[in-house]
């Protein structure tokens, strides 16, 4: 199906990023010369995706008046700098912006690099995939062999139809990999204001409406200011080109 709109969460504090993110927001920390949440916008952008909402509390002001100088596409702010919503409310207070159809949702802080030569990329093969008649969230999914930056054991199992379930240590797990597609119908009935994605994953598993879908090429994750040179040289040596 055809995705119009996504939203690229950017309002986290990035602790674990200090003391960089003292005087920068997370998502425009820099790896390989590139904001991270640059990487987000070029795929949403190759994507076929115009229209964006990104939220912001942090050190706001820095980032919107970066989001104001990039020119690939419609971007609306979605302001939180009042009262952090978490994942979920953060996503529920952008829905009047994102309208009632499917749309993306993506993580500031963290990207992942296309296979070189592939005909078709990940945002729009997912995009491809996504049924909504029987999915309520589709995730992109990442092997633990295909990931830089990650330390947890996996967040999933993915079964033989695509559908995903929590991974309890059997099994083959994947990874989240920062990039969605939802139906807004997920958030019917949610009355809190502040509240996690993880209510709705496992409300969708739940359901089985919660499907994977297996990327292709690279997913990098930066949590620290050590992770940026990890992430830069897992780069180069993906891409085969000169480490930064």
């Amino acid at each position: 199906m055809t995705i119009k709109s996504a939203m690229i969460l950017a309002a986290g504090l990035g602790t674990r990023m200090r003391p960089i993110t003292e005087t920068l927001p997370k998502p425009l920390v820099e790896v390989a010369g590139k904001p991270l949440i640059a990487y987000g916008l070029e795929a949403l952008v190759r994507a076929g995706v115009s229209h964006m909402v990104v939220n912001v509390h942090y050190l706001a002001p820095l980032l919107v008046d970066w989001l104001s100088t990039w020119s690939g596409a419609d971007i609306q702010i979605s302001d939180e700098t009042a009262e952090l919503l978490d994942s979920g409310g953060g996503i529920v207070k952008a829905l009047p912006m994102l309208g009632n159809e499917p749309f993306l949702v993506l993580n500031a802080d963290t990207f992942w690099l296309e296979q070189p030569g592939s005909a078709t990329d990940n945002l729009t093969k997912m995009a491809d995939c996504f049924d909504p008649e029987s999915m309520d969230i589709l995730l992109m999914t990442a092997r633990l062999d295909q990931a830089t930056g990650h330390t947890g054991a996996g967040d999933f199992v993915m079964g033989d139809d695509g559908r995903l379930e929590r991974y309890k240590g059997t099994g083959d797990p994947v990874i989240y990999a920062g990039a969605i597609i939802l139906h807004p119908r997920i958030f019917d009935g949610i009355t809190e204001k502040r509240f996690s994605l993880n209510r709705c994953f496992d409300a969708a598993a739940s359901q089985g409406s919660l499907f994977g879908m297996a990327m292709q090429g690279h997913w990098l994750t930066v949590g620290t200011p050590e992770a940026i040179g990890e992430a830069e040289a897992a780069r180069s040596a993906y891409l085969g080109e000169p480490a930064q």
